[in-house]
């Protein structure tokens, strides 16, 4: 099977990642998308990340019944920091019938340079890049594991979301609507509220 890699802390997961995921899922050879959400990076400030759990939990609760998308929460298991390559590694040694392909922001592809082990992650996995405004993609851009696609982009950032919330706006069509009911239930990301 070949599966689509969608990393990030998805604090919250919104409707921007959730229709990427449905465009590399429906409009491209790819049978599955998998949301690796990640664990609290020790470098960043935890004031406003979810627990690890309940970010995982709200990319369960978006994805729903949809059968070509899974939340995984297998960089909750690994050492940390975690990186991309020993993720990549891991989940090919627990699936060795299945053929794992990167998906990134061009934003992201412009610094793939900075990543540990960079050089093997391009020459043993295909990455699908989607389009940023003001990134072309620099370097790696025409690599022949690199392919670039149109996919569709909605200016929908997390932080945004999270800062709506605390400043008391109703920001539920910026959610998938089961999202939303689970974060305003919880009292996620309100201005009394750690979401801890």
């Amino acid at each position: 099977m070949k599966i689509g890699l969608l990393f990030g802390s998805f604090n919250p997961v919104h409707i921007g990642h959730m229709a990427l995921a449905n465009y590399y899922a429906e409009f491209t050879d790819l049978e599955r998308v998998w949301f690796i959400v990640s664990p609290q990076n020790p470098l960043k400030p935890a004031s406003s990340l979810l627990a690890d759990y309940h970010r995982f939990r709200l990319v369960e609760i978006a994805i729903g019944d949809y059968r070509r998308m899974k939340a995984s929460r297998i960089e909750f298991e690994m050492p940390r920091p975690s990186y991309t390559i020993h993720t990549l590694a891991y989940l090919k040694e627990k699936h060795p019938s299945d053929e794992f392909v990167l998906i990134m922001g061009s934003d992201n592809l412009e610094t793939l340079h900075k990543w540990k082990n960079h050089e093997q992650i391009l020459a043993d996995y295909h990455i699908y890049v989607y389009p940023r405004p003001g990134h072309a993609g620099g370097q790696y851009r025409d690599h022949p594991h690199v392919t670039m696609t149109g996919a569709p982009l909605l200016q929908v950032s997390a932080s945004f979301i999270r800062k709506a919330i605390a400043a008391g706006k109703d920001i539920r069509f910026m959610l998938p609507e089961s999202v939303f009911s689970y974060v305003e239930e919880m009292h996620f990301y309100e201005k009394s509220s750690t979401g801890k």
